[in-house]
């Protein structure tokens, strides 16, 4: 009797759906402008991830009473997530969205070298050329200035740890819990972490975390928030349950080039030739994970 290989392809093609839909989110976020307070954009987006996947986990059967130490990481996780999302959103008011996600791609290494010291995955130098393809396809697409957009260039880099340590924690955690409950309990837990910060500060002119009501528009817009990235996150949630995050890190370079097509296509970003060669890099390094991981799940195991 043989061993039953991992799922990797299956993984691997949900983290090509996180990667292509997951900048609609940032987009929509960036249309909302200074309009409305991050910790309340922040806010209502786990507000309805919660709403929508609590209800579905509960119906199908999946959700569960987590002990103390399962709600306590659930906390972390959520927490993770929180500062993640709104440090991005927070830079999208000063940068553009691929800019942002060029700082940002420091996260495929720093979750790739977690991979192998916190999950013990097994990292060849084949991964380690694929994630640095990928990074120098990145740095062609967009090079972020310094020297424009100051200290704020280092909120995507605080993203970048946070996303890094959030997936290393959903992939141990995926193995054991039902993504689709995984994900409920996260947007819930980040929702009662925001929400007292968003009370107190109601009214204090701190312009990220005092609410306001918003337009027509902008509950569209945030609408759109919440549900982009609740499914995002339920394909990255099922991804890293049947594929190892370091298989899974160079995938996430896709993710620039749907930036790169939204910034053209709503906010009149233009690509040039040094952005398409790195949009080449980038998807030749995805594909070439996904062809390589296909062929060792198509290879029979070994009898033990």
């Amino acid at each position: 009797m043989t061993e039953k290989p991992p799922r990797t392809t299956l993984g691997i093609l949900l983290m090509v759906g996180f990667s292509l839909i997951a900048p609609a989110m940032d987009a929509s976020a960036k249309l909302l402008g200074d309009a409305l307070a991050v910790g309340q954009i922040v806010a209502s987006r786990f507000g309805i991830q919660a709403a929508l996947l609590l209800p579905l986990a509960l119906t199908m059967g999946w959700l569960h009473r987590p002990g103390f130490g399962e709600s306590a990481l659930h906390l972390l996780r959520g927490a993770l997530i929180l500062i993640a999302t709104a440090c991005f959103f927070q830079a999208l008011r000063y940068m553009p969205i691929a800019d942002a996600i060029a700082v940002f791609f420091v996260e495929p290494f720093i979750l790739t070298l977690l991979g192998g010291l916190l999950l013990g995955e097994s990292i060849g130098p084949r991964r380690y050329a694929a994630c640095a393809v990928g990074f120098v396809g990145a740095l062609f697409v967009i090079q972020p200035s310094f020297s424009e957009v100051g200290p704020v260039v280092l909120l995507p880099l605080v993203t970048a740890v946070c996303f890094a340590f959030y997936m290393i924690l959903t992939r141990s955690m995926a193995v054991r819990i039902n993504p689709i409950s995984m994900q409920a309990y996260t947007g819930l837990a980040a929702l009662l972490l925001v929400a007292p910060v968003l009370w107190v500060f109601d009214g204090s002119g701190v312009a990220p975390l005092d609410p306001s009501w918003p337009d027509q528009r902008e509950l569209l817009l945030l609408g759109a928030v919440g549900l982009i990235a609740t499914a995002s996150h339920v394909c990255i949630s099922f991804a890293l349950k049947l594929a190892p995050a370091s298989v899974l890190a160079p995938i996430q370079y896709l993710e620039i080039v749907g930036a790169s097509a939204l910034g053209y296509i709503i906010f009149g970003d233009l690509l040039d030739v040094p952005t398409l060669f790195g949009m080449a890099l980038i998807v030749s390094a995805g594909l070439y994970v996904f062809a390589r991981e296909r062929r060792l799940e198509r290879r029979p195991m070994p009898a033990p």
